[in-house]
C-alpha cells in the first residue's frame, strides 16, 4: 500500500510519498520519495493578511507537480492538510477550493489543536510514563502538549512561530503567553519534565550540536548552538553552517521559543526524534485504510 502526505506550512511545503510494508503481523514505512519546497506563505499572510498573486501561482504548480507524482507512484490514498498560513489567509480557503476544482486534489486547512493532536498521535505511543513537554514550533504557530502518564494532559496552540516573529513589528512579546501557560499548567506536576522537541529548526540544531546517537540534548547545549549560530551572519550560517536561506533566517526566532517553554517548565534536556505533521498524517491514512481493509474482509 502506498501513501501520500502534503504537510502545507507557514515556511515550506512538504510532500512524502510512502510505501507500508507489512510483515509477520507489523507495519513499517518505507519512504519512496519526499520533496521540501520552501515555498513560505507566512511571508505574505503575516505581513498583508493574505496570499499574493506570486506566491499563489507558485502554490498552484507546486500541488500540480505533487498530483502529478501522486498519480505516477499510484497512490492508494493521500491527504493534504494546510496550518496556520492558509487558516489565517484571506484567501487561503478560495485558494484550497481553486485546487480541488482544477487538479482534483483535496486540502484539509486544519486547526492548531488538530495539528498537535496528529504529531503527538505519532510520539506518545513510543514514551515511557514519565513527564514531557511536547513542542512544536512552526512557521506560524506553536503547539504544546504536556504529557503525563502516556496521556495528554493539556494542550494549546499559540500563534507564534518563526516566519511570524520575523514579520511581527509590533514590538509585544509573544513568549510571554507561552511562558504563563506553561508555568501555570506544569505547577502541579510531580517529578521531572523532559521537552520533546519537533520541527525542522529543533532537528537542525540537535546536527549542529553533534550528538547523533544521543537521545537528548541539553538545555545549555540548546544555549551554546543558539549563540553560536547567532554570532554568524546570514550569509555566514549558510556557508559555514550549509544552512538553506530559509532555514538561516528563522533558526534562532524558533530555538527562543523552544527554550522559552523549557525554561518556563523546568526542562533540564529536549528529546529530538525527527517526527513532524507528516508523519501523523502517514499514521493517520494508516489507519484509515486498515479499517476500510477490515470493513472489507467482515463483508466477503
Amino acid at each position: 500500500m502506498k501513501l501520500a502526505a502534503i504537510d502545507i506550512g507557514s515556511n515550506a511545503i512538504r510532500f512524502q510519498v510512502t510505501n507500508v510494508i507489512e510483515y509477520q503481523g507489523k507495519h513499517s514505512f518505507k519512504r519512496l520519495e519526499y520533496v521540501r519546497f520552501p515555498l513560505r506563505l507566512g511571508h505574505d499572510v503575516f505581513k498583508y493578511g493574505k496570499i499574493g498573486p506570486d506566491k499563489e501561482d507558485k502554490f498552484f504548480r507546486l500541488m500540480h507537480a505533487f498530483k502529478l507524482l501522486i498519480d505516477l507512484y499510484e497512490v492508494d490514498d493521500y491527504y493534504a492538510c494546510a496550518t496556520s498560513a492558509m487558516r489565517e489567509s484571506e484567501n487561503g480557503h478560495t485558494i484550497a477550493k481553486k485546487t480541488k476544482q482544477l487538479l482534483g486534489l483535496k486540502i484539509h486547512i486544519i486547526d492548531g489543536d488538530r495539528e498537535a493532536e496528529l504529531i503527538n498521535n505519532v510520539l506518545v505511543k513510543n514514551l515511557s510514563t514519565d513527564n514531557y513537554l511536547h513542542i512544536d514550533v512552526g512557521g506560524g504557530s506553536t503547539e504544546l502538549n504536556l504529557i503525563v502518564n502516556q496521556k495528554k494532559k493539556s494542550s494549546k496552540s499559540f500563534k507564534v512561530g518563526s516566519v511570524r516573529t520575523l514579520q511581527d513589528k509590533s514590538g509585544q512579546d509573544p513568549l510571554e503567553q507561552i511562558k504563563a501557560w506553561v508555568s501555570k499548567r506544569t505547577a502541579d506536576v510531580e517529578g521531572p519534565i523532559t521537552a520533546i522537541g519537533t520541527g525542522g529548526n529543533i532537528n537542525k540544531i540537535y546536527d549542529l550540536a553533534d550528538k547523533k546517537g544521543l537521545l537528548y540534548l541539553s538545555l545549555k547545549k540548546v544555549e551554546q548552538v543558539r549563540d553560536h549560530i547567532a554570532s554568524l551572519s546570514i550569509d555566514e550560517r549558510m556557508h559555514k553552517l550549509q544552512l538553506n536561506p530559509d532555514r538561516a533566517d528563522v533558526i534562532i526566532p524558533a530555538t527562543g521559543i523552544y527554550l522559552q517553554a523549557m525554561k518556563a517548565a523546568g526542562c533540564k534536556k529536549i528529546m529530538v526524534p525527527d517526527v513532524g505533521l507528516k508523519d501523523g498524517l502517514m499514521q493517520l491514512l494508516y489507519e484509515r485504510n486498515l479499517s476500510r481493509l477490515e470493513l472489507n474482509f467482515d463483508t466477503i
